[in-house]
């Protein structure tokens, strides 16, 4: 199964609060597909493994401008008191070469299970 970090809304998504995600790549993500929600999936040292999180579930995917993202849709990103104006920049300083009209995998889920062992 697919790994997808969340390694920035780790609690949100332990929380079951997070039900979107942007990301940069993840052009050919289909509806349907059920990934390992993970905290990293890169930089892991040899014999670390990465806190998993559960199994989610890709209910729509569409490409976007990461500007179109409303007040609601940052909460939906686990981020419930702030709004584009914090969540546009926070973004971009994550993600190398990106601006406030790029565009991104705007990917919306549900989660499967309770949080798994890896």
């Amino acid at each position: 199964m697919r790994r997808m970090s969340f390694a920035l809304t780790a609690d949100a998504v332990k929380e079951r609060r997070k039900t979107v995600t942007r990301r940069i790549g993840w052009k050919n993500l289909r509806a349907g597909e059920r990934l390992l929600a993970v905290s990293k999936t890169m930089g892991l040292r040899r014999g670390e493994k990465a806190d998993v999180y559960g199994v989610i579930e890709v209910v729509s995917v569409r490409r976007e401008s990461l500007d179109a993202i409303d007040r609601a849709e940052v909460e939906r990103e686990g981020f419930a008191s702030r709004g584009p104006s914090w969540f546009i920049p926070m973004f971009c300083a994550s993600h190398k070469g990106c601006i406030s009209d790029t565009e991104v995998t705007r990917i919306e889920f549900r989660y499967v299970d309770e949080a798994v062992r890896a």
